[in-house]
């Protein structure tokens, strides 16, 4: 099982869609959380421990995982997708986005396993 955790901000439109469209693929488990305090669901050391994979939607959320979770990174793959916060949960245009995004790392980490 590949553990794929999804990061954004508010853990309320990205990084939620993208739980959602990864959670129901064979051989996947996926979560999300947010960097804000007052995220849905804010980040903890535990989902840090529990990702083979993590996925930020943006730059600040990458600097803010670094800054305060740096010893727990070392050896768990992040990458940043470059997905600005304009879309609607389960947006069809978001989608297709995370699947263009995420697809090639879960190809690569295929061929690695």
């Amino acid at each position: 099982m590949l553990n794929l955790l999804f990061v954004c901000s508010r853990n309320q439109l990205r990084s939620p869609t993208a739980e959602a469209m990864w959670q129901r693929r064979p051989g996947i488990s996926a979560r999300s959380a947010g960097t804000s305090p007052h995220a849905r669901r804010p980040i903890s050391p535990a989902d840090i421990r529990w990702a083979d994979v993590i996925f930020v939607m943006e730059p600040k959320h990458q600097h803010r995982l670094q800054a305060n979770f740096a010893r727990l990174l070392k050896h768990t793959p992040l990458h940043c997708l470059d997905i600005p916060d304009d879309y609607r949960c389960m947006d069809p245009a978001l989608m297709a986005l995370l699947e263009a995004k995420v697809a090639p790392y879960l190809a690569s980490s295929a061929a690695k396993r």
